[in-house]
């Protein structure tokens, strides 16, 4: 049973554990004492190092919400199914508005549940949904929405004042107007000022989805499906981020995974080229960051497609495997001074990154974790090379939302230009380049 205490009306009980309260509690738990040791809270607490290092991670992982499919979708917003859904609202509390609502904005549940009675407004025209998106009582936060929905939450806001009329026989003051919730609750609830639960609508919408015998399907994968449907449609990562509020950088680039790419991107974040690992500069810029002349880029430019082969994380431009020899080092890439790093490949590093951290904190001693550290620093400065130049040429955000290492990449012409370190800095200036042209 959970150690926490929850009210279930006026009883207190406790509740069994579950994969989901298991992992957000050993998660919860890690992130406080990492803080603690990074800040140096737990030196000063006494919190030994190694306490904190081998706390488990939990076996349950809490895992992400699929989009919905494209027939799901469909069953979701078909007509009559939706009319069907309003069978479940018995008092008539916008259960039907909710999902609706949920669908067009991408809020978070709560967020919907809760709006003011005033959420909507318009500004030069242009229909706004305002919600509180800071989840402290801010209802500052405005995003468009369609007509369509403007006008039902119009028709539900007549409906709520018709509620507060019945029950107080006067239309609400201007103040009282401010105070009043869109959705309110059905019981102990005479001032209006008390919304409807997530809860309620969650479980009105499991019995909705169960019913129409499509699957096993929550609400809040409407999000997930908005964030795709908008970068399938040009919007790239800060425009989602914007949108949706709130989004980690694991989430956005979650979504962007199971979006359509750009060709015309991919041929840009594959042409920002840095030195790997292995290198004896890593993260060095060989190519991208600079415009050039036709000229200049003829004279330094790599055909990859014959220069060059796919590996783990990157490029072989090591020749003798390029045309078709056995490596020599037994394909130990990630050390090879002969490997470099694309664009396309910062989600991939982002991720080994990561593992790495988590290999670190599980170190059973202090001295084990800094060679660790020492181990991957090589790694860090090629990545935080990568960040940089795509960062210069402004298409870090866009890397940071593709995972271009997909087998059919490999037989496309989608990494047709890089350049060499040396190249480049020998024709850094110009006029020489030029001179040597002319000579």
């Amino acid at each position: 049973m959970s150690l926490g205490l929850y009210e279930n009306g006026r009883r207190h009980e406790q509740r069994p554990v579950t994969k989901s309260s298991l992992a957000t509690t050993f998660s919860g738990a890690r992130q406080v004492l990492r803080a603690a040791l990074e800040s140096g809270d737990a030196e000063r607490l006494g919190l030994a190092r190694e306490f904190i290092v081998t706390i488990p991670l939990s076996p349950a992982k809490a895992g992400r919400r699929r989009p919905f499919p494209d027939d799901v979708a469909r069953a979701l917003a078909n007509d009559d199914n939706l009319q069907h859904l309003e069978e479940y609202d018995l008092d008539d509390r916008g259960l039907r508005d909710i999902w609706e609502a949920l669908v067009f904005t991408g809020r978070r549940g709560s967020e919907v549940s809760s709006v003011r009675l005033e959420c909507i407004s318009r500004l030069n025209g242009i229909p706004l949904f305002w919600h509180d998106q800071t989840k402290v009582g801010n209802y500052d936060q405005a995003i468009r929405i369609p007509e369509r929905l403007y006008d039902r939450i119009e028709r539900r806001q007549a409906k709520t004042v018709a509620r507060f009329v019945q029950n107080h026989g006067l239309p609400p003051t201007s103040k009282e107007r401010r105070d009043l919730v869109l959705f309110p609750r059905r019981s102990a609830n005479l001032s209006g000022q008390r919304s409807v639960t997530y809860a309620w609508f969650g479980r009105c919408f499991s019995t909705w989805v169960e019913n129409l015998d499509i699957g096993k399907y929550v609400a809040h994968q409407a999000r997930h499906t908005l964030a795709t449907n908008l970068l399938r449609n040009g919007a790239n990562l800060t425009h989602v981020k914007r949108y949706l509020g709130q989004v980690s950088e694991r989430m956005a680039e979650h979504y962007v995974h199971l979006a359509n790419t750009d060709p015309r991107l991919e041929d840009a974040l594959n042409a920002v080229w840095v030195a790997g690992p292995g290198a004896s500069e890593p993260g060095l810029l060989l190519s991208g960051s600079e415009p050039m002349t036709r000229e200049e880029a003829e004279a330094v430019a790599i055909d990859l497609t014959r220069k060059s082969t796919p590996a783990e994380g990157g490029f072989c431009t090591f020749q003798p495997v390029v045309d078709g020899d056995g490596c020599p080092w037994n394909m130990d890439c990630h050390n090879c001074d002969k490997f470099v790093l694309s664009g396309a490949d910062l989600v991939y590093w982002h991720r080994k990154r990561e593992q790495w951290r988590m290999l670190t904190e599980r170190a059973p001693d202090g001295a084990t974790a800094d060679y660790l550290h020492q181990l991957f620093e090589p790694t860090a400065r090629a990545i935080d090379g990568l960040e940089k130049a795509l960062s210069a040429v402004g298409l870090l955000d866009e890397a940071l939302a593709l995972d271009l290492r997909r087998p059919q990449d490999y037989f496309g012409r989608v990494w047709s230009t890089a350049f060499r370190a040396h190249e480049l800095a020998r024709h850094e200036d110009t006029d020489v380049l030029h001179e040597t042209e002319a000579s």
